[in-house]
């Protein structure tokens, strides 16, 4: 089984070319398969948590001041289920994108045969967020309507910088979050292994994403790199605030009216997600996508 703790080792990926075929042998050499890798027989531990209290959206409020630790432990589960919900979500559109960058390329062409790997990694991890939200004993969460909706749009119209670029966002925030998770021995060792293989296959794909971001706006004039860096910004801002559901409060036995109030209001919250993008924000200033606009909605999402 996968470690729930420790990080495999990686194969270094270099920046030069090439780096198609170096994900595709990464893939090849270290890869999980969620089925039998996650261990789904055990019953539900209820004496731990969900995700790493510290990132949960009541940490440090008075509201979670009043909380029983078993209240804590079971609103973190919805939490850990919510998150889940959105990377599904994310996931689909994702699969979608990709496939339309790719339609009617030569099949031959490693980069072709890497998306297409990546493709098959998400349909894998989208089913096994699903059985782990289930054994978490959660409804299945999804973003408001109006975040679906908008879903709907991008992932018919972005392409390019605009579809990579957002991909990388949604990406690096599970990421930090989910480094954590895995390592911390106060969260369900099934929830461990899960958070484990996902930031193992994604940390290609963030690879990948980058590569890709970087090449097309090689090229890209003033007013491209305005309208991509202001699509990214506002899909970044949707994908963000869509993580934690709002009805997770009332999932967990909470007020969901006080305890969104104070969730809305916490600082500690806010300085983890800023945390947690400190990267891809100096990425996205290195490509000269962090704008005046854009900048509007990362900080409203509280990326920076």
């Amino acid at each position: 089984m996968a470690s729930s703790t420790t990080r495999p080792d990686i194969p270094h990926l270099a920046e030069e070319d090439g780096v198609a075929r170096r994900l595709l042998d990464s893939s090849a050499t270290l890869s999980y398969d969620p089925q039998t890798e996650v261990d789904w027989d055990t019953p539900l531990d209820e004496d731990f948590h969900g995700t790493s209290p510290e990132w949960s959206t009541l940490f440090g409020t008075a509201y979670w001041a009043e909380l029983t630790d078993a209240q804590r432990k079971e609103l973190t589960r919805q939490e850990a289920a919510s998150v889940a919900g959105t990377g599904i979500w994310f996931e689909m559109i994702l699969q979608q994108m990709i496939l339309r960058d790719i339609y009617a390329k030569d099949p031959s062409d490693e980069t072709v045969q890497w998306a297409l790997t990546e493709i098959a990694d998400e349909c894998r991890h989208s089913i096994m967020f699903a059985r782990g939200a289930k054994k978490l004993r959660a409804p299945a969460y999804q973003p408001r309507r109006v975040a679906r909706e908008l879903g709907r749009a991008f992932k018919t119209l972005a392409f390019g910088e605009a579809a990579y670029a957002a991909i990388l966002v949604a990406e690096e925030v599970l990421d930090v979050m989910q480094r954590d998770w895995m390592r911390d021995q106060r969260v369900v060792p099934f929830v461990r292994t899960i958070n484990n293989i996902h930031v193992v296959e994604e940390s290609r794909h963030m690879k990948f994403a980058r590569d890709e971001t970087r090449k097309r706006l090689a090229k890209a004039g003033w007013l491209r790199r305005q309208i991509n860096a202001f699509v990214i910004a506002v899909a970044s801002y949707v994908i963000v605030t869509s993580m934690v559901n709002k009805k997770v409060y009332a999932h967990a036995g909470l007020d969901e009216k006080r305890a969104l109030a104070e969730a809305q209001a916490n600082e500690h919250h806010k300085s983890m997600l800023r945390s947690s993008c400190a990267g891809l924000m100096e990425f996205l200033a290195s490509a000269r996508l962090l704008t005046r606009p854009a900048l509007v909605f990362y900080k409203r999402a509280h990326l920076i």
